[in-house]
């Protein structure tokens, strides 16, 4: 008999450099040593699975709103909303908003803007990323030049 094991471990990057892990493993015995590569294609598909289907139970995160029962005279405190999280600088956050504010551009729209060209909401786009969908908003409102069309010489075109 042989003793196989096989183990699948996912870990997420959260908001608010919080993350989360999920782990799952299992032993099993094989009579042969042929059945290995089989065997180990299957669990690493099952675990995989698994801890997919799993991991997708976000939970607590830090800075959630979150209620205290000790308040004055009985009474619960008011939940105070969690601050809103951008993964970008305050100025592009603020350039975002300013843009879309402006040009009267739809929340929903931009959001799906960065969604189809970063695979993110507005908010989870990184510095780098928010700089491209600014450049992009910029580009939609008028306000600029394609990026392919900004640095060509003067009469190259």
């Amino acid at each position: 008999m042989i003793l196989f094991e096989a183990n699948y471990s996912k870990k997420i990057g959260l908001p608010g450099y919080s993350s989360h892990q999920f782990s799952v493993s299992l032993k099993t015995e094989l009579a042969d040593v042929g059945q290995v590569q089989t065997e180990s294609s299957r669990l690493y598909a099952l675990l995989q699975q698994s801890v997919d289907s799993n991991i997708k139970q976000v939970g607590f995160l830090p800075g959630e709103a979150k209620t205290n029962g000790n308040g004055q005279n009985g009474h619960p405190h008011s939940v105070r909303p969690a601050e809103e999280t951008w993964k970008c600088s305050p100025a592009q956050k603020e350039l975002i908003l300013k843009i879309t504010d402006e040009h009267k551009l739809d929340k929903t729209q931009v959001d799906q803007l960065a969604l189809d060209r970063f695979g993110k909401g507005v908010k989870a786009l990184n510095k780098l990323e928010a700089s491209g969908l600014i450049d992009e908003l910029l580009v939609q409102t008028g306000q600029s030049q394609p990026r392919t069309g900004r640095f060509s010489k003067a009469g190259g075109r």
